[in-house]
């Protein structure tokens, strides 16, 4: 039997900010050795600047070297060569280029700037309808339960063509698969689960494609893609749709209540909104670290030497808030907004689904401000998930 693992130091936060000892690591070597959450030996890297060199060199720093059983504690079950092979299929974040750059490129059209402003006017449905359902029902809400998991979740349901009738379900398993406090082997089960669940829907489209994302891939790349990787691309896509956008939407919100004035301004402002999210996404970069990597070569980083086969990752929050990048890090400030921070990556693996949840917080900050001008936060109630891939909140209580 597995023990609980320890809060390595890169997802260790204080509320909003990463832990002083990781801004220390930053500010002093920007380089250390370290152990992940299941005892695995890492480069962790902290630096802005050193962040972006990551990754933007797949050569030097693979994805789809990371050995099998990193993240996973010793004692746990052997996975099959044959069941990691197929479980890597079609999963962006485990691929290098040429594989990376074949699958990429049958994705990123759809998720254009152009193509994501034609679903502008059904996210806009979404939202309302969730807001009017918050409204009915009166307060106190659960703004995660009831606002921010909801929306981000339909959305991808109905991009994808997954019923919505089974988010719970999937939801569930999404969580046991994240949440790293879970044993490895119940966490391996759930993603087997998961796998099972979407390899039931590719095989429906594939029967009878409808005008769904995944519809499209079995119509337009059903020869080029194989079942495995056709099972693989809408499993992320699903995970990544929903986890990501919905803690951006509960944290982001809890940001906001804690500085009024900078809340007044995305509520008042409309003007200000599209800074407002990118400094929110930086501010907060829910993602601890993204995807580890394996150096291919002997190399260099901050002056650290770098064994080939070493692991590195790169710690994301500490990156957004170095002074390199942004005078006063540490200040929450919507109106100087800017791109170039590392929230959704950077490099080949940067967020596919970056417009998508850029334009689901366009919407959903002011809409909810506005329906809700009075909206506060109940004390004591906000529950921040410290364990979990992706940081944010479990619950936050909130009334108007």
């Amino acid at each position: 039997m597995t023990t609980a693992p320890t809060l390595p130091v890169h997802m260790q936060r204080n509320g909003f900010d990463p832990a002083p000892e990781l801004t220390g690591m930053r500010d002093g070597p920007g380089i250390e050795r370290i152990r992940n959450a299941f005892g695995t030996e890492a480069w962790l890297v902290t630096r802005f600047a050193d962040v972006r060199e990551v990754l933007s060199d797949p050569e030097r720093f693979s994805n789809a070297r990371l050995p099998a059983r990193f993240g996973r504690p010793d004692g746990t079950p052997e996975v099959s060569p044959e069941e990691i092979a197929r479980m890597r299929a079609g999963n962006l974040l485990a691929a290098d280029p040429p594989e990376h750059t074949r699958l990429r490129r049958m994705l990123t059209p759809e998720f254009t700037v152009r193509r994501m402003r034609r679903l502008e006017p059904r996210i806009r449905e979404i939202v309302d309808e969730h807001l009017d359902a918050m409204q009915r029902h009166g307060p106190p809400a659960d703004l995660v339960a009831e606002f921010a998991l909801p929306v981000p979740s339909l959305v991808i349901c109905e991009l994808l063509g997954v019923p919505y009738a089974d988010r719970a379900d999937f939801q569930a398993r999404t969580n046991r698969v994240l949440d790293l406090r879970i044993p490895a082997e119940e966490r391996i089960r759930a993603s087997r689960e998961s796998r099972t669940y979407m390899a039931e829907l590719v095989a429906g489209a594939q029967a009878d494609p409808g005008e769904d994302m995944l519809g499209m891939l079995v119509r337009e790349h059903g020869d080029d893609l194989s079942t495995d990787e056709l099972i693989g691309i809408a499993s992320l896509l699903l995970i990544a749709g929903h986890e990501t956008t919905a803690n951006m939407l509960g944290l982001g919100t809890l940001a906001l209540l804690r500085h009024p004035d900078q809340l007044a301004l995305v509520r008042d402002e409309p003007e200000r909104v599209d800074a407002a999210v990118e400094e929110l996404l930086r501010w907060l970069t829910i993602v601890h670290t993204g995807t580890a990597k394996v150096a291919t070569v002997d190399t260099e980083i901050a002056g650290q030497p770098i064994a080939a086969g070493d692991v590195v990752m790169c710690a994301l929050p500490a990156a957004n808030r170095d002074p390199e990048l942004r005078r006063d890090p540490e200040r929450l400030d919507v109106t100087r907004g800017g791109v170039g921070h590392v929230a959704f990556g950077h490099g080949i693996h940067h967020c596919l689904g970056a417009p998508l949840a850029r334009m689901e917080m366009r919407i959903g900050f002011p809409a909810l401000l506005r329906r809700f001008p009075g909206l506060a936060e109940v004390p004591g109630t906000a529950g921040f998930r410290s364990f979990h891939v992706i940081y944010g909140l479990t619950s936050l209580q909130v009334t108007w």
